[in-house]
């Protein structure tokens, strides 16, 4: 068994050094005590004393050889018949020793096998029987008995120590194992976010920049209405990304919650729409307060990138917005008339070609709609993309109007 560091920093080393010395001087005072007057002991008692300490050097490494040896030692210095120095007190640290690294049971025996043949011989050399049990014996197993519990409690508490701190050390893991799960969520959620609002800005500035184009000189006020149209979708997007820098750059203890859009703000996303040329219709039948922020937000998103797609892809020229409440959960649906796919693909897969069909909305979904599906998914919801039944593209998304505490 390895070292195990003390938690005052002392070496163990140094520690059994101190212990086997407090034994041999503990057992050579016993031995000096019992000493006739004026006659002293034979030198070859206190080497008894001097080994007994000596084995506390390897009680860590071979408890069990050391606590034979020490019962083994006490025999033979009683039969040699050098001074009575008991039974218990040399083998007090013997079975501390094995009992504090383990050997409990060992410690147990060697203890019993100590009593049982010191109580024999003292018997045998006509000790009453009353006195034996009534003291000495009950000294002996005393000692014995605390010198094993304290190493198996020592044992307990070093073992609880390094449970401890195993503990500390998986919960320390998993939290950081949090945090970076965290952290990749909310920079999925940042892309998503960029990737909508930006893209959308994006597709309603270049299209009414071929409108400017086309209209400067022909029909002045038309132009000046998609310049202003630019500049507004430029300034929302500027904004959007000064909100995101600001946050980003924060610490994570000062950053205040940022208001996330919802149903009740897509009036601009739609002037946006109707600018680039598309007629828009709209039917919002949601209550104010119904919806969960993230639903909300997450249905704001998904109007959003559906326009952006209808903008850039479909070449339509009217796109129909609804959103209703059917029983607790938001139905929300963006449907246009532009060139659409040939079936209709779910909440996984990808769409075919179909003849004339852009191919920016056909085979792989393209990371919007991958975005869109991510949001419904996360929040319990689905989201399926593909051709309406008469002509043209439909997003229909179904999310939990409330999320469950």
């Amino acid at each position: 068994m390895t070292d195990t560091p003390h938690p005052f920093g002392v070496s163990p080393r140094v520690l059994d050094a101190l212990l086997g010395i407090g034994v041999a001087l503990g057992v050579a005072l016993v031995i000096a005590a019992e000493a006739d007057t004026g006659s002293g002991q034979p030198p070859a008692a206190y080497l008894f004393a001097v080994a007994f300490g000596a084995l506390m050097v390897w009680r860590r490494r071979a408890p069990r050889l050391v606590l034979a040896l020490t019962v083994l030692g006490i025999f033979t210095y009683y039969a040699l018949g050098y001074p009575p120095i008991g039974i218990a007190w040399p083998a007090v640290a013997a079975t501390y020793s094995a009992a504090e690294q383990g050997r409990t049971r060992t410690a147990i025996i060697a203890g019993a096998v100590l009593v049982a043949v010191a109580a024999f011989f003292r018997i045998d050399e006509g000790l009453p029987t009353a006195y034996l049990i009534s003291y000495e014996m009950f000294t002996n197993v005393a000692l014995l008995a605390a010198a094993i519990a304290l190493g198996v409690s020592v044992r307990t508490r070093r073992q609880a120590r390094v449970q401890q701190a195993r503990i500390l050390e998986l919960t320390t893991a998993e939290q950081e194992r949090r945090a970076a799960a965290r952290l990749q969520d909310e920079r999925v959620q940042i892309a998503r976010d960029l990737h909508d609002s930006i893209g959308h800005s994006l597709s309603v500035v270049s299209m009414n920049a071929g409108v400017a184009a086309e209209a400067l000189e022909q029909d002045r006020p038309t132009a000046e209405r998609a310049l202003a149209q630019i500049r507004e979708s430029a300034g929302q997007t500027l904004r959007e990304l000064r909100a995101t820098v600001r946050l980003l750059r924060s610490a994570p203890d000062a950053r205040e919650p940022i208001t996330a859009p919802g149903l009740a703000s897509i009036a601009p996303l739609l002037e946006a729409a109707r600018g680039t040329g598309l007629q828009v219709e709209v039917d919002v039948r949601v209550p104010d307060g119904s919806l969960s922020g993230p639903i909300d937000a997450a249905a704001y998103r998904i109007v959003q990138e559906s326009l952006t797609n209808v903008i850039r892809h479909s070449g339509a020229t009217q796109v129909a917005v609804t959103a209703t409440l059917v029983d607790a959960w938001l139905v929300l649906e963006v449907r246009d008339d532009g060139r659409g796919a040939t079936t209709a693909q779910g909440a996984h897969g990808a769409l075919e070609v179909a003849d004339g069909a852009d191919t920016s909305r056909t085979h792989a979904p393209p990371s919007g709609i991958i975005g869109m599906r991510e949001r419904a998914t996360l929040l319990g919801g689905t989201l399926t993309v593909g051709s309406a039944e008469d002509r043209g593209f439909a997003v229909r998304a179904e999310l939990p109007g409330r999320l469950e505490p």
